[in-house]
């Protein structure tokens, strides 16, 4: 791959498949000892962290990193740093100044994050972008982008170089007098006055316009992969136990606010997929119409599941949990969570020129590596996945790569020795047992940016990168 287009496929936040043997994620069982995984990249051991001096990762040998932005320090803007950093990208990178837009997964309604002419809702979740300079290794700007959404999750980057921040939860104020759908049942929204459940796009500069995209849907709203050469943009729905594959076809590609129609995949004559997982068999595609996209809320339906009932009732494919989602080679790749007869697991190619579906690997079981969320590409070849494990033992969860000759290998794993406290947090409380998320890469290919998701904080790694591997 030629630099060129090296770095328009970072920047667009995809997926690069290629010649990756994607028998991955076979996932661990309760109670069961994860499974010993080659070390490819070295043996990993405890490494300090250059801002705090806390051994909170391990790592292989000739690597260091930064953290960054925790939760309850200040922004460059004085406001304050929310919790639960998720999904992120980088959208821009001028020099050594990299731009990351970073999503905060946050459920609450006492307040918005940002200035209140800025917010959408009084709703506490948003996104805050961060401006790291390769250069002198250090954070030199950053700021609230985006406020008064509700429960930032993940999204992708634009070819144009913004970010799609989705919310993967719904909401309608018509429904404060009633009691609370299940979803909602431990959110406190009473306050929320606003419809919610949408995809909304922030700069790469300054403070987003807060305004949803309703043409894209009301829906739970996981991930976004926009195709660079038509400007479809294909979205995961993560709920259970029935979720949509979805793709927005906008009026004009790239100006995805004015307006496009939404449709959900049909795979065969409509069969489900969530348990039913024919390996390899190339499965035909077509499209139904979502007739009222913005109706997440349909008629007698107050669990806010509205748009995929639409879709399944048009004869729509049901998935289950749908997570990640990116694009390369004029494929798109997408993950569900806990898809599969073992629950837990599997990973779909779809052809968009053949209209063509495949289920590219079914887990067995959770033996290996549990939960696999966010995933990109690295520049030199192998996929990397973020571990949010589905079992009890949730420490020293990991970042993994897998790479073209199809072995799965960590990289990089919270230090299950971590313990004190640092910046008011409780470190065994939240770094230990925290998910990781929002795994992106500068567009030289020399840093990788990564969150830990509780209590919300990013980190900047740098090292001997590997041809082949990460």
């Amino acid at each position: 791959m030629t630099k060129s287009s090296r770095r328009t496929f970072l920047k667009a936040g995809i997926l690069g498949a290629g010649a990756v043997s994607l028998s991955l994620l076979a996932f661990e069982r309760f109670g069961r000892k994860r499974r010993q995984l080659p070390e490819l990249m070295g043996a990993l051991t405890p490494s300090a962290d250059l801002t705090t001096g806390l051994p909170l990762l391990l790592l292989p040998p000739g690597f260091r990193y930064h953290t960054f932005s925790w939760a309850g320090s200040r922004l460059h803007d004085g406001q304050q740093v929310p919790k639960r950093a998720d999904g992120m990208g980088v959208v821009s990178q001028t020099g050594s100044r990299i731009t990351l837009v970073r999503n905060h997964e946050m459920t609450g309604s006492s307040g918005s994050m940002g200035a209140v002419q800025d917010s959408y809702d009084v709703t506490e979740a948003g996104t805050s972008t961060l401006v790291f300079d390769s250069a002198s290794e250090q954070l030199i700007d950053s700021w609230v982008s985006l406020s008064g959404t509700l429960g930032n999750c993940a999204g992708g980057v634009t070819p144009w170089g913004t970010w799609l921040s989705c919310e993967e939860a719904v909401f309608s104020p018509a429904l404060n007098h009633l009691a609370k759908p299940t979803r909602q049942l431990f959110w406190d929204l009473e306050n929320a006055g606003r419809e919610h459940g949408f995809v909304f796009e922030v700069p790469a500069e300054g403070v987003a316009r807060a305004e949803p995209i309703t043409a894209m849907g009301q829906f739970y709203h996981e991930a976004a992969a926009v195709d660079p050469q038509s400007g479809i943009v294909y979205m995961t729905e993560d709920i259970s136990p029935r979720a949509g594959f979805y793709r927005y076809i906008p009026q004009q590609p790239g100006k995805l606010a004015q307006g496009g129609r939404l449709q959900m995949m049909r795979v065969g004559n409509g069969i489900e997929l969530r348990s039913r997982m024919p390996l390899r068999e190339e499965l035909s595609v077509s499209w139904v119409y979502i007739a009222e996209p913005e109706q997440g809320f349909t008629p007698g339906n107050r669990s806010g599941d509205g748009v995929v009932t639409q879709g399944i009732e048009a004869g729509g494919t049901a998935f289950i949990a749908l997570e990640g989602c990116a694009i390369h080679d004029d494929k798109v790749y997408f993950t569900s969570k806990s898809g599969g007869r073992a629950d837990a697991g599997c990973v779909y190619e779809y052809e968009p020129r053949r209209e063509i579906v495949r289920v590219l690997y079914e887990s067995s079981g959770h033996d290996i590596v549990s939960g696999p969320d966010n995933i990109i590409m690295s520049p030199r070849g192998s996929l990397v996945v973020c571990e949010d494990r589905l079992t009890m033992d949730k420490a020293g969860q990991r970042i993994l790569g897998l790479d073209a000759k199809g072995d799965l290998f960590p990289f990089c794993q919270v230090n299950p020795a971590v313990g004190g406290k640092y910046g008011g947090h409780d470190l065994r409380d939240t770094v230990l047992t925290s998910e990781w998320a929002g795994v992106t890469f500068s567009m030289d290919g020399s840093w990788m940016f990564c969150n830990v998701f509780n209590p919300g904080l990013t980190i900047a790694i740098t090292g001997p990168w590997q041809d082949g591997l990460i």
